[in-house]
């Protein structure tokens, strides 16, 4: 009888570190989805403001010319957020640069709104990577953490890496550029 009452206590104290160890790592799990869903939206958004600043810059200069034509294709490419983001930034110096050197941009009015809403978006895109990498810290850390390591195992949940991309469990020491 005591034997059965102290196998009952081990698998009691094993099944509350294991529903622990569970909703730990969900409710990173959750956090870092929202997060991502955070980012994913305002790049999207970005990424018609600037299709819209396109259209804009090309009637303004009065040319057919395609400043932006691998930005305008790029809905066709399957490439992760975090591309994404990088390829917004390259448009965005190009349009900065195109704006700083003609001053019928730079008096354009729906340029100007145009590039208040794009800053509002990467407000919300450092907001968003801030918290993505906060969750993503955690759970890699849960991941590796004894107990929960073992649920991680079970649940065959796996080290994700940071928004920018950088892979601390690698050997590559490039993806630390910009």
């Amino acid at each position: 009888m005591t034997i059965f009452l102290i196998i009952i206590v081990i698998v009691g104290i094993l099944a509350i570190v294991y529903i622990n160890s569970y909703n730990n790592l969900q409710y990173l799990k959750t956090k870092i989805e929202q997060a991502e869903n955070v980012i994913d939206e305002a790049l999207r958004n970005k990424y018609d403001v600037i299709i819209k600043i396109n259209s804009i810059i090309k009637k303004e200069l009065k040319t057919k010319k395609e400043y932006l034509k691998d930005i305008i294709n790029i809905k066709d490419e399957k490439i992760s957020n975090f591309d994404f983001d990088r390829r917004l930034i390259d448009a965005m110096n190009i349009i900065n640069d195109l704006v700083n050197d003609h001053d019928v941009l730079i008096k354009n009015k729906d340029i100007t709104e145009l590039l208040y809403q794009i800053k509002d978006y990467d407000e919300k895109l450092v907001s968003g990577k801030t918290y993505y990498n906060k969750n993503t810290t955690e759970s890699n850390h849960l991941i590796r953490k004894f107990p929960s390591t073992i649920v991680a195992k079970l649940l065959n949940y796996k080290i994700k890496p940071y928004f920018d991309g950088k892979d601390m469990q690698d050997d590559i020491i490039d993806d630390f550029k910009l």
